[in-house]
């Protein structure tokens, strides 16, 4: 069995929060509290980070920690369960619902894409790599993280970001770079979210600079329940809270009450 740490809070039908790159577990705590007054809510760390070993690197994928993922998920077991995914999460989670197939109740990318990384985009990812190299996590989480804020909240949530850098600088940097060069290989996953039977749902951000929001919407019509947030970047779940758990709450009654027809 995969060596995963996780928190499980609730009982009712099977909610999986899969956090994003740089992130934890305990990224979700708050939506964990209020989604588990209906629903058995698993928070896991992704191998490598928070408490989760990273494991062998040897041709290592996104595929290959979806694998670890569905390997954990039969031996705890979780069983239908709904994916929301944030950013890398969601890298994951298609990766995931390709092998789950019909035993995946419901997906939700939050702040994340089906698209792989153009060649912009994959340029970044080898400078990212080099800088990881020669600087070290530290360096790197320190200026990252900030970013995915927009500049006009980062005072305002200067709290947040601090406890998610400190998180974040305890990342070993082999897990970082793993993490980067996986991103960068990534498959295209369009057709994945297109097929899948699925209920699907999409949280984008207007002022998001990792995941651009031209395409997000090009997610819209693939997706039975898409969000946008005004004046959000790439942290809806701390940038808007309220807005997006309701969100959230609504999503997973809808699946719920649709799986019952």
């Amino acid at each position: 069995m995969p060596d995963l740490a996780y928190t499980k809070k609730g009982n009712g039908p099977a909610v999986v929060l899969l956090h994003g790159f740089c992130e934890s577990k305990e990224m979700w705590e708050s939506f964990q509290s209020s989604l588990s007054t209906a629903y058995t809510v698993y928070c896991p760390d992704l191998p490598g980070f928070g408490d989760s070993p990273l494991g062998g690197t040897d041709e290592f994928s996104l595929e290959a920690v979806a694998s670890q993922l569905r390997e954990w998920m039969e031996n705890v077991p979780i069983t239908d369960p709904v994916l929301i995914g944030h950013s890398l999460g969601g890298y994951v989670s298609l990766a995931l619902a390709q092998q789950l197939g019909n035993r995946l109740k419901g997906l939700c990318l939050f702040h994340s894409t089906a698209f792989p990384d153009n060649e912009e985009k994959k340029k970044t990812r080898n400078k990212t790599v080099v800088f990881l190299e020669k600087h070290g996590s530290r360096v790197f989480v320190d200026s990252f993280l900030p970013q995915l804020f927009p500049e006009e909240k980062q005072e305002e949530l200067s709290e947040t970001i601090a406890k998610l850098v400190a998180e974040a600088r305890k990342i070993p940097v082999e897990v970082l770079i793993a993490y980067t060069k996986a991103m960068r290989d990534r498959s295209d996953n369009t057709e994945v979210l297109k097929n899948i039977a699925a209920k699907k749902g999409m949280i984008a951000g207007e002022w998001d600079i990792a995941v651009p929001l031209e395409n997000s919407r090009k997610h819209s019509d693939w997706v039975d329940h898409y969000l946008e947030l005004k004046g959000t970047g790439h942290m809806g779940m701390f940038e808007k809270p309220n807005e997006t758990l309701v969100y959230l709450e609504q999503f997973l009654a809808k699946t719920m009450e649709d799986q019952a027809i």
